[in-house]
């Protein structure tokens, strides 16, 4: 087990790649669920769940049911990869949204729309897409998408602590709100390609 290669997955995808700053995908939540920190580190909490499910159960579908050479039927139906991806994904958020309404219904009403739109999160598509593209074994699946939903709950709670302090601010009032936002948001990308000279080991 080569652990070095599993950090490195790991740290590109929180740091280096940033799915929401480098990768710019995941765009929604990210504006819409930052305006306070309880319900960023929610929607947080719920895309690292279901990111990690989804690269878990992609995986398994693609390779023991559409790809031809591993799979259990020997017939090549990789061009279903998108569609069986996304009804995975679908089923993993409709779980995760009853458990939030179940469990925390503040929490389920803070959250809003945006809950049920992770189903249509490109991010979470995203993970599961490029964990096949990459040619990741399930191990490195997993921690790739663990570490993207870490990544993506990180931009989300560094955006929505810097949208709390800017409702304090003295903002001039055309770029009070989703503007201000947008700048934040821009900077913060500028800021973490800092990483992108970050090498491990």
């Amino acid at each position: 087990m080569d652990f070095s290669n599993l950090l490195v997955i790991a740290v590109g995808s929180i740091l280096i790649n940033n799915f929401v700053l480098m990768r710019f995908l995941g765009l929604c939540p990210y504006i819409g669920v930052s305006k306070q920190l309880s319900s960023a580190i929610g929607m947080g909490m719920a895309v690292i769940f279901v990111m990690t499910l989804a690269s878990f159960a992609s995986w398994l579908i693609y390779y023991y049911l559409l790809e031809p050479s591993t799979s259990i039927w020997g017939v090549d139906l990789t061009f279903l990869r998108t569609v069986s991806f996304i009804l995975v994904i679908a089923s993993l958020v409709q779980f995760v949204e009853m458990f939030i309404q179940k469990l925390a219904p503040a929490l389920y009403q803070a959250l809003g729309i945006y809950l049920p739109l992770i189903t249509t999160n490109c991010a979470v598509l995203g993970v599961a897409v490029l964990n096949i593209d990459e040619g990741y074994n399930l191990l490195e699946a997993l921690v790739n998408g663990v570490a993207a939903g870490i990544g993506f709950t990180l931009a989300l709670v560094l955006m929505a602590g810097i949208r709390e302090r800017l409702d304090l601010a003295n903002i001039p009032k055309p770029l009070q709100g989703v503007p201000i936002a947008f700048i934040m948001a821009g900077l913060m990308a500028i800021a973490f390609l800092g990483f992108s000279g970050l090498t491990v080991g």
